[in-house]
């Protein structure tokens, strides 16, 4: 006997969002947890008594709208839940900022070198190309999944000892500050969509083609010296990134003091890597 909720057929709505309705209650409900997989299109059809069509356009935008993962020869998954980033005034890196919001970050270093910069990382830094850099990149892992990439450049001659430092699992802003006495200010962050090549899918444990939040970050001195660049991939499917907003007061010409029209985000002094 079939106990699953029925789509009224006598209903002026469209039977795709009637299933979408069907399948998120049942989410809210538990009936699957994150990560876990949900019956395949054939077995939706048969459940609910509508064609391929109606159950493909509601698995569509269930995933347009983040609610299910859909892996190609695996099936439909319910999504996890988004890690959140703050991008407010406030510069503390990706280990500290996961171990506050109660998470256990993991990192694995890929490599730790020291190399000469070439065009781009010396312009992030204001060095010339060809001076040695510290190159990290490291993979960071939150419950054993695979979450950023992130690539680590700091002029070699400002703290040598990080060339050889282990970051396994330690805060690389920890170790700059406590070994080298070196504080960070502020930071620039430059964000954009991008697509994940074949190595970069492979490490993230995502499909080629997968949407990733591309990060470029600039951090820099109480000396307003630039001393770090890094540039990070995180994935898409599991990050998301929250802008504190504020409206600013201005001087008005006509009475001494207004609102502002616009709002002004604090993404240009945040927190990298």
């Amino acid at each position: 006997m079939n106990n699953s909720p029925a789509i009224n057929f006598e209903s002026h709505i469209p039977y795709y969002i009637q299933l979408m309705d069907l399948l998120k209650t049942q989410i809210v409900q538990k009936k699957w947890g994150p990560g876990e997989q949900i019956p395949g299109e054939q077995d939706l059809c048969e459940t609910y008594g509508v064609s391929r069509t109606v159950v493909r356009q509601a698995l569509r935008e269930l995933e347009l709208e983040g609610t299910i993962t859909r892996r190609k020869g695996k099936g439909t998954f319910i999504s996890e839940p988004k890690i959140s980033e703050g991008l407010i005034q406030k510069l503390t890196g990706f280990y500290q900022d996961m171990i506050e919001r109660g998470l256990k970050p993991v990192t694995r270093v890929l490599h730790q070198q020291v190399v000469p910069a070439d065009e781009t990382v010396a312009k992030f830094l204001n060095i010339l190309p060809g001076t040695q850099v510290v190159d990290i990149q490291r993979l960071r892992f939150i419950n054993d999944e695979p979450i950023q990439l992130v690539t680590t450049y700091i002029p070699y001659a400002i703290f040598p000892p990080l060339a050889s430092a282990d970051l396994t699992n330690r805060s690389l802003y920890e170790f700059l500050e406590t070994e080298g006495g070196i504080i960070l200010s502020r930071g620039r962050r430059y964000i954009e969509a991008v697509l994940a090549n074949e190595t970069e899918a492979m490490l993230l444990d995502i499909e080629r083609g997968a949407p990733l939040l591309m990060l470029d970050s600039i951090s820099y001195t109480e000396n307003e010296i630039p001393f770090e660049y890094y540039h990070a991939l995180h994935r898409g499917d599991r990050s998301r990134f929250e802008v504190d907003l504020i409206r600013s007061r201005e001087s008005s010409p006509l009475n001494g003091s207004s609102f502002s029209s616009g709002l002004q985000d604090n993404s240009s002094t945040t927190k990298p890597q």
